[in-house]
């Protein structure tokens, strides 16, 4: 009996070791790739299309609003925690109005990411900034060669809120795309700008890093891809220089008590659709959503007259 129970504890010790692991192992894994998403270069190699489209709405499309609709617009030095970045300004024919928009693309995207907003926001009369931010082309490099998910850029759209009130604009209307939309939490979290965002407009935004990296985690393959997360958060708080477990901002977006339109593709790869999910359902203000079966960033394109429709109504309610 004795030796039957030294086998069945000896077998449990080697279990529970292989147990811990595939955690450590599948946690390193996870982490590595997670890391090099977040590293400025292979991210946005990867996303650049062969041949550029010549559609300024399609995704990928590189040239300036003159270029792209043949729109005047102004270049803008915007003064930012890590120096200069340049912007795209458009005025709207709404001379007189005290609301500008400012939009945040994705990581490793460009700022010709926001020219399906743009076209409906100069239709509506609303003059646009479309920014650069850290570690973009016409941007300062950060000194650690990442992409922060939020928790560095936001000093980047603090920056430009400033600008564009010192152009006598005292609203905002926030536009962010999937990791823009993390800056935007971000910039409510912890901006002393964010009294002025009348609204806030968001496509597939990538509000939780957690969730997203278990998301994906899961799509790959791994067993238990929400533990597996857990290990990886943990190797990213070790790791600096950011937090990454702080790359959660859903409860900003929750309590914002203005307008706020959200669209997101029940087929998207990368952001779970759970995360817009929860925060329309836990949401009390005012919320315009526009649900599609498109993959990330793709909701637009499924049907631009129907995104126009929504997105037209939530900008109503800002006047």
């Amino acid at each position: 009996m004795k030796k039957r129970s030294r086998i069945i504890l000896a077998c449990g010790f080697v279990g529970l070791g292989l147990v811990i692991a595939y955690f450590l192992f599948a946690g390193l894994v996870m982490h590595r790739g997670a890391s090099d998403t977040l590293r400025v270069g292979p991210l946005a190699e990867q996303l650049t299309p062969e041949t550029r489209p010549v559609d300024p709405r399609e995704l990928g499309y590189r040239g300036d609003p003159q270029e792209a609709f043949g729109l005047p617009f102004e270049s803008v030095s915007i003064n930012g925690e890590l120096g200069p970045a340049e912007a795209w300004y458009v005025p709207g024919a709404r001379a007189e109005s005290d609301l500008v928009a400012i939009y945040v693309h994705g990581v490793a995207g460009g700022r010709e990411d926001g020219y399906r907003h743009l076209g409906l926001l100069h239709g509506a009369g609303i003059s646009t900034a479309l920014i650069s931010y850290r570690n973009d082309e016409a941007a300062p490099a950060s000194p650690d060669g990442h992409y922060g998910f939020g928790l560095t850029e936001w000093r980047d759209l603090e920056g430009a809120v400033i600008a564009m009130r010192a152009r006598g604009y005292e609203r905002v209307l926030l536009v962010g795309e999937s990791m823009g939309g993390a800056i935007v939490g971000q910039f409510l979290r912890h901006s002393s700008q964010a009294e002025h965002v009348a609204g806030i407009a968001l496509d597939a935004p990538a509000l939780d890093f957690r969730a997203i990296l278990a998301f994906i985690g899961g799509r790959a393959g791994a067993l238990f891809p929400h533990q597996v997360t857990e290990v990886a958060m943990t190797m990213f708080r070790l790791e600096g220089p950011v937090d990454l477990s702080q790359a959660d901002v859903r409860a900003e977006i929750v309590g914002f008590d203005g307008p706020l339109f959200i669209a997101h593709g029940t087929g998207d790869t990368v952001v779970p659709v759970s995360i817009t999910d929860e925060i329309v359902t836990r949401r009390r203000g005012m919320t315009f959503l526009l649900r599609s079966s498109g993959d990330h960033l793709l909701s637009y394109i499924e049907n631009p007259e129907r995104y126009a429709g929504v997105f037209n109504g939530f900008l109503s309610a800002l006047d």
